[in-house]
């Protein structure tokens, strides 16, 4: 059961809760003052004043009728749960199913629910496909499924027909945050890479294709996503509708790579395409030794490392980047400057004691 309601005209459920997204949405929500949070994964966590953790498996119905029936007071839902799976085509059925679950289970229950927000990405665009047009717009024309994206955003608005709620679809870039355990968390993966790098007292390399390094390319900033994502779910203009969100300005690889080579006093050289996955998946003996002579948290080295995302981003040999003017134009003005953003993760790991 969750806390007691502290205003119930504002109780949001965070679905996905423990990764980077839903944990950054939920301190947001947390230093506004006037939300009661109920965050859902399969996981779990540990619940405060005003914040309760449910663990449930959404690809269960039945579980997740068990666990969320008497979530009657939820007003504000904010998915941002990910199932991963190996191709395109297998990441459609589960992902579907989970949003299908949860709405069917707190749609009839939650007679006071106003809106519903859907995290998506650039995949809309076919960005995971090869180069894509860009500047993206949300108005842009759709491409050949499977993309349980556009499935999920197609359900709920057929499901919102005749309803007094509404929807918004939120489309961050690669999103830089902190949280630990996910597998989509680029600056965690840099940090690493670069920890092991100097450890091997090696230069840092680029280890991506041919091409990336020189592109254009843009991030979004877990924070300013979280704030992006609570403006369009409370602004009533918002409603039904789509936007791109990221940090606000561009970037390539070839300046980007040397700044992050200097905060970690690393020399860099000519980049050098190599698999992360292959060349890094017998790297655990030397981070369990850097743990130890740094005296850092023991985070199991799978649990920090996802190879394979970094070898995904780090093959766009093309440009990268989406138009966030919409947003602007509907009253979302902040914004984040790149650079910082990786200064600022890298030294909130440091103070976690995830690097040295």
């Amino acid at each position: 059961m969750y806390n007691q309601i502290l205003n119930p005209a504002k109780t949001a459920l965070i679905v996905g809760a423990n990764g980077v997204i839903g944990t950054n949405l939920i301190n947001h929500l947390v230093s506004l003052g006037d939300w009661n949070i109920i965050g859902l994964s399969r996981r779990g966590g540990i619940s405060s004043t005003n914040l309760t953790y449910i663990p449930v498996n959404l690809l269960d119905k039945e579980d997740t009728t068990k666990q969320l029936s008497s979530l009657s007071a939820v007003t504000h839902i904010f998915y941002a749960a990910y199932q991963d799976k190996p191709t395109w085509a297998e990441l459609v059925e589960p992902n579907l199913t989970m949003l299908v679950n949860l709405v069917d289970v707190i749609e009839p229950i939650a007679l006071n629910l106003q809106h519903i927000s859907l995290m998506q990405g650039y995949k809309v665009y076919g960005a995971h496909l090869g180069p894509f047009k860009t500047p993206a717009k949300e108005s842009d024309a759709g491409h050949m499924p499977p993309e349980f994206n556009v499935d999920q955003q197609n359900f709920l608005k057929q499901r919102q027909q005749g309803k007094t709620w509404t929807w918004s679809a939120i489309r961050p870039s690669v999103v830089g945050g902190t949280a630990l355990g996910n597998p989509m968390n680029l600056a965690l993966l840099i940090a690493v890479y670069a920890t092991i790098s100097k450890e091997l007292s090696i230069p840092l390399r680029f280890p991506g294709k041919p091409g990336a390094y020189d592109k254009l390319m843009e991030m979004t900033d877990a924070r300013l996503l979280a704030k992006a994502t609570v403006w369009a779910a409370t602004d009533p203009r918002c409603a039904n509708q789509a936007f791109n969100i990221n940090n606000g300005d561009l970037f390539r690889w070839n300046e980007m790579w040397p700044k992050i080579a200097r905060y970690f006093d690393l020399e860099i050289a000519s980049p050098l395409q190599m698999p992360l996955q292959t060349v890094m998946a017998d790297k655990a003996p030397i981070w369990e030794k850097i743990q130890e002579k740094y005296g850092l948290e023991k985070h199991r080295y799978e649990t920090i490392s996802y190879w394979g995302f970094g070898d995904f981003v780090f093959s766009w040999n093309y440009d990268f980047f989406a138009d966030g003017s919409k947003a602007r134009r509907f009253g979302f003005h902040e914004y984040v400057d790149t650079e910082q953003m990786f200064v600022d993760l890298f030294d909130e790991f440091r103070r976690k004691k995830v690097i040295p």
